[in-house]
């Protein structure tokens, strides 16, 4: 688009026009920077992302994405080095979302956010069905807006330090000041980045858990019935709406078992479907096994459990 006023207008109109698309343009960028600096940081501060043994962890995660995903020879290389690519993707999150919200080379960063969308689009959301379910395409585009406009010199680190260190005597050359800015610019990012994970870690230790007694009692609502206990054979799955409108699935693992749990993955809340013996969501790929467990993440928590119980040869909610 033109930037010259058109005939008839004056210059300050197509001044205060390309201030406006500026302006526009922050709101973006604080969103996608704070997003990918918490995302980073919650990864690195996260007990089960880096273990090789759990099914939370970024190598299961890969290992599960690779069955299904149109690169999945790459992240099968991939998942050889674990924790070196775990951590290239969590600190590049911390680098992407400090980079978009200091203004530090904003278009290297909003690219760098562009490719780590796209990578988790093509791996853990490659399955999403339909496709705008899943976040990360919706991500990857939303990075290109910065990708070709920058922050313009809104509020922009790189902007300041490149102003301040040109004035400074006596006045470097042009290599010489870009290499200043470089080493300020990643200074600045690793105090950030380091005040920004003592702070996610201070409030996941002072988050107050709910106690026992907030907790949802049983026999809440009046008991419903959900099916007929000859209805439902061993192995297989039902599913049911609860007494206040929210899906679940009814589940016999066992002869003499019945369990139930609300069709809504941990993750983000995406309907989970059944899947062999378990569930799986559609979204980022979460799965769980027939008792609600986490068997591949990215979701951490298991299925929200719904009691039933067997009356009269009927299974009801308890």
């Amino acid at each position: 688009m033109s930037l010259e006023p058109r005939p008839g207008e004056t210059a300050p109109r197509a001044d205060a026009s390309l201030r406006t698309q500026i302006w526009a343009l922050l709101p973006l960028r604080v969103f996608l920077g704070g997003t990918f600096l918490y995302a980073g940081l919650s990864k690195i501060l996260d007990t089960h992302y880096l273990d090789d043994t759990s099914p939370l962890g970024v190598h299961a995660q890969m290992l599960h994405a690779a069955a299904t995903s149109p690169i999945g020879p790459l992240v099968s290389f991939a998942a050889e080095l674990p924790t070196v690519i775990g951590l290239v993707i969590a600190l590049g999150e911390v680098a992407v979302g400090l980079g978009a919200l200091l203004g530090l080379f904003t278009r290297i960063a909003a690219l760098g956010g562009f490719l780590l969308a796209l990578s988790f689009f093509l791996t853990v959301s490659w399955t999403t069905d339909p496709y705008y379910f899943g976040a990360d395409i919706v991500f990857a585009a939303a990075w290109t807006p910065l990708l070709i406009a920058g922050d313009a010199g809104l509020f922009s680190t790189t902007t300041r330090l490149r102003a301040a260190i040109r004035r400074r005597p006596p006045n470097p050359t042009p290599d010489n000041a870009e290499r200043r800015i470089l080493l300020w610019g990643g200074l600045i990012t690793a105090t950030a980045a380091a005040v920004g994970g003592v702070g996610i870690a201070l409030s996941r230790r002072t988050t107050i858990k709910p106690k026992p007694s907030q907790a949802t009692e049983p026999g809440t609502h009046s008991p419903a019935v959900i099916a007929t206990v000859a209805s439902v054979t061993v192995g297989s799955s039902t599913s049911f709406t609860t007494p206040d409108g929210s899906a679940a699935y009814l589940v016999r693992p066992s002869t003499d078992t019945f369990l139930a749990f609300l069709a809504a993955c941990t993750h983000q809340g995406c309907p989970v479907t059944p899947a062999d013996s378990g569930f799986r969501c559609p979204c980022h790929g979460s799965t769980f096994d027939g008792n609600g467990q986490v068997t591949a993440g990215p979701a951490t928590k298991p299925l929200t459990k719904v009691p039933v119980q067997v009356v009269d040869g009927q299974v009801v909610t308890a």
